[in-house]
């Protein structure tokens, strides 16, 4: 069963040499001739993926910051790194890739006591290639991060933080004992659907699924009760005994919020509820994509779908194509704008068909990002002249160290889902490193823009975009309609 990436189990994180899905694993580590049960989570470290890493620090008791020798301290590294503070665990910091002929060793550690304020030995130095310094963290975690805390004999409280579809035995929920336990046979029920059902199986999260009798107070394991409909469980919710129930649901997760919004079409149109049912499992796996149903006059009957990025639209398309067979048509990406009506009333657009009548509209504001960008000294120049061309606002600028700085802008989100990400990592040779978080809605200068196809618009062509690039950004798209649609059909 050996393969290079275990916990990558999807072919496109292989592929792609990157983490998409959290991954939990059980293991057992003998230290001091004692033997302690490790329960860890593997996590994306890219900033589409964020809300699987805000999941995995609520549900853990601490944290490895891992920081890659050859590459230094990234923007989501400090990112991640906050949030896992926020929620007071335990950080233990790991320097991996230390057998590689580019790694800093020194420079890196230097980074990482300044971040955290620890001391150089502090650091663990490792090659999870070659296994060299491995086993020292994990007397680490056992001396240094608590174990989780809760009491044996209360009602059972157990957290859900993960979920998966099984065409053969339905939803399978991962979840976190807090208090009590949970045996093969008991009756249970989910606080938000507040349904009932009889535990199937129980077990812990192996290389396999390992069934058990039981699953104890501050354990980690699965649980299948036989659940058929997706929407039946939700990632955050609570399970308890129906006999002796908890008095409270655990504190869940906060609710995620989209950045980037596109239409999904099924390809064939009479596969728009096969597509409702692919999307319905889907988000089992992924609780950081949302969908609700549209429709186009172009493309027909379909869903306006929230992610967290471009990266996240594209590997969703991808997924539901791999794992689903479900081939979709995308819209142009779009961001979500608050729209103040001359009657005093304020609409949230997420899509530029539902933008109010030009007369209409008294202003209209869109949402800014706060970003923080980490670059090489050299390439400051040209970061802050792509940043400017993208209509960004400089905040402020420090030197982390001598081959780091950290630079914070403000800048329309618009902007940074088109090809910002692109650029900058080609300007940078690939050094740059971004991080972003939601700011602000702010007033802007806006206009719908249509593209008229025999004189009549498209609606799936249509985007909001502000005047001073409208005419660029509408050339550029006639430039690749061109190519396909003979040019005398269609205007701007």
């Amino acid at each position: 069963d050996m393969e290079n990436q275990v916990l990558d189990n999807m072919d496109l994180e292989r592929e792609k040499g990157i983490t998409i899905k959290s991954h939990a694993i059980q293991m057992v580590h003998t230290f001091k001739g004692e033997q302690y049960k490790l329960n860890l989570i593997d996590t994306p470290g890219h900033v589409d993926f964020s809300y699987e890493v805000s999941r995995s620090i609520a549900s853990c008791e601490g944290a490895l910051l891992v920081v890659d020798a050859s590459q230094g301290v990234q923007a989501q590294t400090i990112s991640n790194l906050y949030m896992a503070i926020d929620h007071g665990l335990e950080i233990i910091p790991v320097l991996n890739k230390i057998d590689m002929e580019s790694a800093q060793v020194e420079l890196v550690t230097d980074e990482i006591c300044d971040l955290i304020g620890c001391a150089p030995e502090d650091v663990f130095k490792v090659s999870a290639r070659t296994g060299e310094g491995v086993a020292p963290i994990l007397d680490a975690i056992v001396e240094k991060i608590p174990a989780p805390q809760g009491d044996p004999d209360a009602p059972l409280q157990a957290l859900i933080f993960d979920s998966v579809f099984n065409s053969f035995r339905g939803v399978i929920a991962y979840f976190k004992v807090k208090n009590g336990s949970v045996r093969k046979g008991d009756k249970v029920k989910f606080f938000a659907t507040g349904m009932e059902y009889e535990v199937e199986e129980v077990g812990h999260l192996k290389m396999k699924l390992v069934p058990c009798e039981e699953v104890g107070c501050g354990d980690v394991g699965y649980v299948i009760t036989g659940i058929k409909s997706a929407a039946e469980v939700k990632v955050g919710d609570t399970i308890t005994h129906v006999a002796r129930p908890c008095d409270s649901a655990i504190a869940g997760f906060e609710e995620v919020k989209p950045m980037v919004f596109a239409g999904m079409y099924p390809v064939q149109a009479d596969k728009f509820e096969e597509l409702r049912s692919v999307l319905e499992k889907f988000q089992l796996n992924d609780a950081s994509f949302v969908y609700e149903p549209e429709s186009s006059l172009a493309l027909g009957s379909g869903f306006r779908c929230g992610f967290l990025g471009l990266l996240h639209l594209e590997i969703v398309q991808e997924r539901l194509f791999r794992e689903f067979d479900m081939d979709v048509i995308t819209t142009v990406p779009n961001v979500s704008y608050k729209v103040y009506t001359t009657q005093g009333e304020v609409i949230d657009v997420h899509n530029p068909s539902g933008l109010p009548a030009q007369t209409m509209i008294d202003h209209i504001e869109e949402p800014y990002l706060r970003a923080t960008i980490m670059i090489p000294p050299d390439y400051v120049g040209a970061v802050m002249e792509l940043t400017v061309a993208h209509r960004g606002t400089f905040k402020t600028m420090n030197y982390i160290s001598p081959t780091t700085v950290e630079q914070i802008w403000e800048i329309p989100s618009s902007e940074l889902i088109l090809d910002y990400f692109d650029q900058l990592k080609s300007r940078t040779k690939g050094y740059a490193s971004l991080d972003y978080e939601f700011d602000e809605y702010k007033p802007g200068s806006l206009q719908k823009l249509d593209i008229l196809l025999s004189g009549k618009p498209i609606d799936a062509l249509s985007f909001i975009v502000h005047k001073d690039k409208a005419y660029d950004r509408g050339r550029v798209l006639c430039e690749k309609l061109k190519e396909i649609i003979p040019r005398q059909l269609f205007e701007v």
